[in-house]
């Protein structure tokens, strides 16, 4: 990959400083250490190795939710976050392809009578959503019949339907995962209701800097920057998006 220019600089760090949002709601893609409050994971690592191919220092901006980090956009305060790929997004957010697929999937309690993630949708099911999240956004699409109960984040979903007895929650799978690890009585459905195509985005009139962006996550695929990174943070198991087209 060639070395960018400084057209390309300019378009992606305007400031001399890339600000790399950071949502660390996400628990595939970013890890907090406990006790020093220390940021890991692949975004991370994707930030820093963008940072060094444009020769300028990498800030980090740190949200708790992905919507917040589409909020900020209006207040320009980031020059490239990473996102899912949605169609609300990509009117104002220029993406690469993605960089890792993940799965929304439904969780219930284990007395439930809900059995597959496709009989959710019925009437009487009140689900637990992050507002502006991107499971959030395809469900206000797809749900005809259910209700879905916002709430500004993730851990604040999750208080909602325990605190309100909700029917489902749904969630980025390995995230539900980890809830369940400290809360029983508890299960996942069955297939995932979607597919969550994580990737890097630039504000949408950055045209410079956004075709050298989506080189740069080919680039990361194909080397095994990526997957080495999530291996290292002990998410092997989120799937590497295949080649752009």
């Amino acid at each position: 990959m060639q070395s960018p220019s400084a057209e390309i600089v300019k378009s992606l760090a305007p400031r001399g400083r890339l600000r790399a949002a950071i949502n660390r709601g996400n628990a595939v893609l970013v890890q907090s250490n406990p006790a020093t409050g220390t940021l890991t994971g692949v975004t991370i690592d994707l930030a820093r190795a963008l940072g060094e191919r444009l020769s300028v220092p990498v800030d980090h901006v740190v949200f708790d939710a992905a919507g917040k980090v589409f909020e900020a956009l209006k207040r320009h305060e980031w020059d490239v976050a990473f996102l899912a790929v949605d169609l609300v997004r990509a009117a104002e957010i220029a993406f690469t392809a993605p960089y890792v697929i993940i799965e929304g999937n439904y969780m219930v309690r284990t007395d439930s009578l809900l059995k597959t993630g496709d009989e959710v949708d019925r009437a009487g099911n009140r689900i637990a959503v992050a507002t502006g999240s991107a499971y959030e956004l395809f469900l206000t699409r797809s749900i005809k019949a259910a209700t879905l109960v916002r709430s500004p984040h993730g851990a604040g979903s999750m208080a909602t339907f325990e605190r309100d007895r909700l029917e489902v929650a749904a969630g980025v799978r390995q995230a539900l995962q980890n809830y369940m690890a400290s809360h029983t009585g508890l299960r996942i459905l069955e297939p995932p209701f979607m597919a969550i195509h994580q990737a890097m985005g630039t504000p949408g009139d950055r045209r410079a800097g956004v075709e050298y962006l989506r080189s740069f996550v080919e680039e990361m695929k194909a080397s095994g920057f990526i997957a080495e990174s999530l291996k290292r943070a002990g998410q092997g198991d989120a799937a590497i998006a295949p080649p752009a087209p």
